[in-house]
């Protein structure tokens, strides 16, 4: 069966004041919102796993939205952690902000889990209006609101 999005989303992993300036702080301040709910082993390893995936390809997608992830032996489900910055992490050398961001850590085994999932915040979050909503939500309750009231999951 199938993951869906909605099986992610754990309010204690989501955070709506990201207090990085820069992508690797970013990214280190979502790994250890999976790290506190004992999502992942050994966050400092993964910490690595994802800097050198992004280190071969950016995970920037477009309008604002970053999908750092990375296949690794160190969780044994799929595992989400979202940030969100008001002003913008820059996130590639082109001057691009990401607003939101989605890590994801993904079992070696479940890459076609992780491709559902990944299309079903692609889908979202390339909805304007509902992009628009995740942008201003006001709360964590609010937010995932409005990931789990998407047409797409």
């Amino acid at each position: 069966m199938a993951i869906a999005l909605a099986d992610l989303i754990n309010p204690k992993q989501i955070t709506l004041h990201l207090q990085a300036n820069t992508h690797p702080e970013a990214v280190r301040e979502l790994v250890d919102l999976l790290a506190a709910t004992n999502s992942i082993r050994n966050p400092t390893k993964f910490l690595d796993e994802l800097r050198g995936r992004e280190a071969v390809n950016s995970t920037y997608a477009a309008d604002g939205v970053a999908f750092p992830h990375a296949r690794t032996k160190l969780v044994d489900q799929i595992g989400l952690a979202i940030g969100r910055s008001e002003a913008g992490i820059p996130w590639t050398g082109k001057g691009e902000l990401a607003r939101l961001i989605f890590l994801i850590a993904v079992p070696e085994r479940l890459i076609s889990d992780y491709l559902v999932v990944v299309g079903a915040i692609a889908r979202i979050t390339r909805d304007g209006p509902l992009r628009t909503l995740l942008l201003h939500a006001d709360s964590v309750e609010e937010f995932v609101a409005t990931l789990l009231s998407a047409p797409s999951i």
